[in-house]
């Protein structure tokens, strides 16, 4: 596909270059010289008609007598036209900013999202964007928005959401290649937005809530496994030593006297309980 459109590039100036090298007929000299003998009567009035003026950002696509003047579109600055034979078109070689409509797109999954784009180009050759299409900004306008739905119509959900650099220099390097006829540049290209449907973004908001709620009880049970162990070994440490136990309700009696002043605790011997529990 590339050789193609390289194919189709060089075979587009190529024709330029004829149509620049092609010579004149006896009839367009007659009527140059016809053309000029009229802007010498009548100066100094013609002379605003046969001056013309672009600006550092222009360049100026000669036709004369339906044919591009030979060398490159002329300006910056002052040039001279003949009023009856030559006919100009002014093209901007500012770069030029585009913004994507809202594009409806099936993914490869089957979901349907709407993508916005950004494109950013500008005309690097303004005599192949006169000739070799009929409206560059529109043509390149179009394309952009078929290579957006093209692009991403082949991907997932999930990597249309992860890999947007990817998809932003792929469809940078399609549309580079296809403008390059048109005498166009595409400098950049980015996805602005990826708007899911509201169905899906409850569906997607669910699912991440379960998944949030199953680690969390994944966390507790492993903590609830950690204290069990942990009191098992605390057990068989007093059991080990009854002054432990003692020592441990000593603590647990200043913890409930700071804790709740009002409860009234009656302490009892350890002697005495443990003769119960017998």
């Amino acid at each position: 596909m590339r050789d193609a459109m390289r194919e189709e590039s060089m075979r587009t100036s190529d024709n330029v270059n004829t149509q620049q090298r092609s010579g004149l007929s006896a009839c367009d000299y007659t009527l140059i010289i016809i053309s000029g003998l009229l802007v010498l009567v009548t100066f100094p009035l013609t002379i605003w008609f046969c001056i013309k003026m672009v600006n550092e950002y222009e360049r100026a696509v000669i036709f004369r007598l339906g044919r591009i003047l030979s060398g490159r579109a002329k300006g910056p600055g002052i040039f001279f036209v003949l009023p009856c034979t030559d006919s100009m078109r002014k093209m901007d070689l500012r770069t030029i900013s585009f913004q994507i409509p809202p594009q409806e797109i099936l993914t490869r999954d089957s979901v349907t999202v709407s993508v916005d784009a950004v494109v950013y180009y500008r005309i690097v050759e303004p005599t192949m964007a006169v000739v070799s299409v009929e409206n560059a900004d529109a043509s390149t306008k179009l394309l952009a928005m078929t290579t957006l739905r093209n692009a991403l119509g082949i991907k997932t959900l999930s990597e249309i959401l992860t890999d947007r650099e990817e998809m932003a220099d792929r469809m940078e390097n399609i549309l580079l290649e296809a403008t390059r006829p048109w005498g166009i540049r595409v400098e950049r290209v980015e996805l602005k937005d990826v708007r899911l449907p509201v169905e899906l973004q409850r569906a997607m908001a669910a699912e991440a809530e379960a998944t949030r709620e199953a680690r969390a009880k994944v966390a507790a049970a492993e903590g609830e496994v950690q204290a069990s162990r942990a009191l098992r070994e605390a057990a068989l440490v007093i059991s080990e030593a009854p002054s432990a136990l003692q020592l441990r309700y000593l603590q647990t009696l200043g913890q409930i006297a700071a804790e709740s002043n009002s409860t009234i605790v009656f302490p009892l011997p350890m002697e005495l309980l443990s003769a119960f529990c017998r």
